[in-house]
């Protein structure tokens, strides 16, 4: 830790409202996989073509907050920071040569890391991980190359799951579910037998698999799962139980369970938002059944935007685009999809219910970010967070009894596949002048596009200092332009500078939160990904 002076640039600290005493609530979050902020009907209204009253349900009893983001546009980094209330581009990287394809990534948290289960493990809680963990693995070889589909012993145990990381059960796929190995884990110990092979999804990609594996039987047997730990940790009531629940879908492959085949007024891909949706019932169900949702905190989100390759079809680029010919827009008024860097990429449906503490009905327009958890659950369970832990974690918590007072969080950083932003207010600072992805599925303008077209205005191929000028950024007012048609940069250049010295503050504090500097695990370089043409020699 360095002795220079404490960090206070991007968070206002707010001291939590005075509540009556209770004990620590039970706390449930639920993350589903590519759900769109407009594929929930709260929030996409008109332009929504499923049902999904569980969600609306929610909404009606807590907050419904409406500036909510995933810190990346894909699933792994959006998780890291989800599980440990920091930004994902601070950890170290691993060795790629050690990735086995797909499921098979290695951890991505060092074992201990800190993570909202350790936490809530300090303060007493019984912790329960089920679905899709994509937190990468260390499984068990028969030989002593790197894992992979050709060497894994089915018959051994993981050497690290989600137990290394503060979870006392576990009931997990390793990766989402168009990844091989189809099979799941439980506590560890793989359900089996794994010998066979399948393939799901218009990716096809084939790999072993667990005889008995559907990938329409999934969001069912979570939803089992989900109700039984709840009913075993509701018997306990002297024990608070924080459970993590990762839903597979609606990411691919598009293949809801038979119950809700033809249910909605979109085809396949509707109806396996309605399955989601109904999962998520389910959950909440079982908390009434177990006399216990009076005192559960319930968040359910998403870990980002919906996929442009999703839709009633095979997974192909722009599938998007016959939703939206259908009346659907995943990703509501908003601009973008997974991978890219505009709001639909990032911005997700967040809804929290905490009967007594969170009001009931009230929409919240106030910043957040799903790496805002860690501060949050701690502050709800009254646990005690060591320095350096959740280091970009701002507690949302006086949003849920006033969701209209001033935000605690000031900044909120999102990444692409390729790039960075910042947000600051109303305004979003990206540095890019294009998606930030690579664009094959639809996603638009491509990278490689948007930086030959900068490159060719600017007239010459710029240095790296001059990547940060306003021809190469796109700077925007989400207030009132929240689908980012607008480019200010040109015109507002004193902005785009006064963010780019905030992000670069932010990267070398190693945190949000007040406290002395941290480091990050490793250098981190905002223009590490862009096209290697676009530099002058």
């Amino acid at each position: 830790m360095s002795a220079r002076a404490p960090f206070v640039l991007g968070v206002v600290l707010l001291c939590c409202p005075s509540l009556p005493a209770q004990d620590r609530p039970n706390i449930v979050l639920v993350v589903a996989d590519d759900l769109g902020i407009g594929d929930v009907k709260v929030y996409g209204g008109e332009t929504c073509r499923v049902e999904t009253p569980n969600f609306d349900r929610l909404a009606r009893e807590g907050v419904r907050f409406t500036d909510a983001h995933a810190t990346a546009s894909t699933c792994v980094p959006s998780r890291m920071a989800m599980m440990t209330g920091r930004y994902a581009w601070r950890f170290a990287e691993p060795d790629p040569a050690l990735d086995g394809p797909w499921g098979y990534l290695v951890p991505r948290l060092e074992p201990g890391t800190p993570t909202l289960a350790t936490v809530l493990q300090r303060a007493g809680y019984r912790s329960g991980y089920l679905g899709k963990w994509h937190l990468g693995t260390l499984m068990s070889t028969r030989d002593s190359k790197p894992q992979g589909p050709r060497n894994v012993d089915y018959s051994t145990p993981l050497r690290v799951g989600p137990a290394e990381y503060g979870f006392a059960t576990s009931f997990i796929l390793p990766g989402s579910l168009d990844m091989f190995p189809y099979a799941f884990l439980r506590d560890g110990v793989w359900e089996g037998p794994v010998d066979t092979t399948k393939a799901f999804s218009g990716f096809q990609r084939s790999g072993p698999a667990a005889s008995g594996f559907r990938d329409d039987l999934v969001l069912d047997l979570l939803g089992k799962e989900a109700e039984s730990f709840i009913a075993g940790a509701a018997a306990d009531q002297g024990v608070p139980f924080f459970l993590c629940v990762g839903l597979t879908a609606p990411h691919s492959p598009i293949s809801p369970g038979q119950a809700f085949r033809g249910k909605s007024a979109l085809g396949p891909y509707g109806d396996l938002v309605m399955e989601t949706d109904a999962c998520l019932g389910r959950i909440l169900d079982a908390l009434d059944r177990a006399g216990v949702a009076g005192k559960t905190l319930v968040v359910a989100t998403s870990d980002h935007g919906a996929a442009p390759y999703a839709g009633n079809g095979p997974e192909t680029a722009g599938q998007f685009k016959v939703l939206q010919a259908a009346g659907h827009f995943s990703s509501g008024r908003f601009r973008g999809f997974k991978f890219d860097i505009y709001e639909g990429a990032h911005r997700v449906p967040f809804l929290v219910r905490w009967p007594g503490k969170a009001a009931a009905g009230k929409v919240c327009p106030r910043l957040v970010g799903l790496v805002d958890l860690m501060a949050t659950f701690a502050g709800a369970a009254k646990a005690r967070m060591m320095d350096g832990e959740g280091a970009d974690s701002v507690s949302f918590l006086p949003l849920l009894e006033n969701p209209t007072a001033e935000g605690p969080r000031r900044t909120l950083v999102m990444t692409s596949d390729t790039a960075f932003s910042i947000r600051r207010g109303p305004l979003k600072l990206i540095l890019s002048p294009g998606a930030g992805c690579g664009g094959q599925w639809g996603n638009e303008p491509a990278d490689q596009t948007a930086w030959q077209a900068a490159v060719t205005a600017f007239g010459r191929p710029p240095t790296l200092s001059e990547l940060g000028l306003p021809q190469f950024v796109q700077l925007y007012n989400l207030t009132r332009d929240p689908a980012e048609k607008d480019n200010l940069a040109p015109a507002q250049p004193e902005d785009v500078s006064a963010l780019l010295e905030q992000i670069d503050t932010l990267i070398a504090s190693g945190r949000t939160t007040p406290g002395d500097w941290l480091e990050n695990d490793r250098p981190v370089d905002y223009f590490a990904k862009i096209p290697p043409f676009v530099l002058a020699k």
